[in-house]
């Protein structure tokens, strides 16, 4: 099969690679229906996160089952199913506990040794365990298939933030950083309840897409600026939950600053950099809490899809850019250069 490999920075190739086979009883392999680039996968694109030459690439992907080990007892040949980010056994304690991210049999797809969902097809451990079923008529619906996709990781991480930042029915909630993964925050907000939403980012066509789900309002500076504009908008108080979705010191000092007396964090933002800008004396003093870290999206997936389904919430709009297999790379650029905010593979 193809797959999309990296080799140094700036070096991604789509390659033939060995086709994938069942290799535990408790596997099965997806044919790749939908599959994108995240912004995490720029960190590895950059340079800024090590890989091997070679190496496999994607974690978001849903797809059709292929064919199906001996002791798998919840899917069959042909089922279209979506995977979370990472893959678990379902039966630990952590996994009972709804922190799938923390199983001892989980891992990440692209790995080294796994498959990456860039490909035309990935071999699923504990597939029982891991996959999510979805209705057999969405294979035949475009705009919900990629809807669905965003299950995957991006709409699920939203959440997580969400539930972390504490957003409540009637609350004031801001979101640092308009990426996709900070668009989904405002779209769980919404969907949570929040009343006002103050959305910060920069680029038009990033902000118009958090006012269609659900912002209130948009602050396009950034540092002290951001920070003064937020705690107009609030009555000098900041707000109640505050949604950080970028990873960099600033972005996480702008969120503490933003941050009203008594409220929480919700970070997601995968870290990157020499600090944190996290000043503990500050937090202290202000009562503010801080919550999130890897979102274990296998356990919101039940939760968010029917709302997907029903299209009470519709995250497809993040996915800016498609390409087929042989645009992967190109999708690589145009997300690094800003000119894409995400984007659609199409194997």
């Amino acid at each position: 099969m193809r797959a999309t490999t990296i080799h140094a920075p700036f070096d991604m190739r789509v390659a033939d690679v060995p086709d994938p086979v069942i290799k535990q009883s408790t596997d099965v392999v997806v044919r790749v229906v939908r599959a994108c680039i995240c912004g995490s996968d720029l960190w590895a694109y950059r340079g800024e996160s090590a890989r091997q030459p070679g190496q496999r690439i994607g974690h978001e992907f849903l797809g059709l089952v292929e064919e199906v080990g001996a002791d798998v007892r919840d899917f069959r040949t042909g089922d279209l199913v979506v995977a979370p980010f990472v893959w678990s056994d379902g039966s630990c304690e952590y996994c009972a506990e709804g922190l799938h991210t923390s199983c001892p049999n989980g891992g990440f797809w692209g790995s080294v040794g796994s498959d990456g969902g860039q490909g035309e097809a990935v071999r699923v451990p504990y597939a029982d365990g891991t996959l999510v079923k979805l209705p057999a008529e969405a294979a035949s619906d475009d705009h919900l298939l990629t809807a669905l996709l965003a299950l995957s990781d991006v709409m699920g991480t939203g959440h997580h933030a969400a539930l972390g930042a504490g957003v409540r029915k009637g609350g004031t909630v801001a979101v640092v950083g308009d990426g996709a993964v900070g668009l989904c925050g405002v779209l769980a907000a919404k969907r949570l309840g929040a009343e006002r939403i103050i959305a910060l980012g920069r680029h038009t066509a990033r902000t118009d897409i958090a006012r269609t789900f659900g912002a209130t309002d948009v602050v396009a500076e950034r540092g002290e600026a951001a920070e003064a504009a937020v705690r107009e908008l609030t009555g000098g108080q900041g707000a109640h939950a505050v949604i950080e979705a970028v990873g960099t010191e600033q972005s996480m000092r702008t969120a503490v600053n933003i941050t009203r007396d008594g409220g929480s964090i919700g970070y997601v933002g995968v870290p990157h950099g020499s600090g944190t800008g996290l000043d503990l004396s500050v937090m202290f003093d202000r009562n503010i809490a801080l919550r999130g870290g890897v979102a274990p999206v296998r356990a919101y997936i039940p939760e968010l899809l029917p709302d997907v389904l029903d299209g009470t919430i519709d995250p497809s709009p993040v996915f800016d850019l498609t390409v087929d297999l042989d645009g992967v790379p190109g999708g690589y650029r145009a997300m690094d250069e800003r000119t894409a905010l995400k984007v659609l593979v199409k194997p």
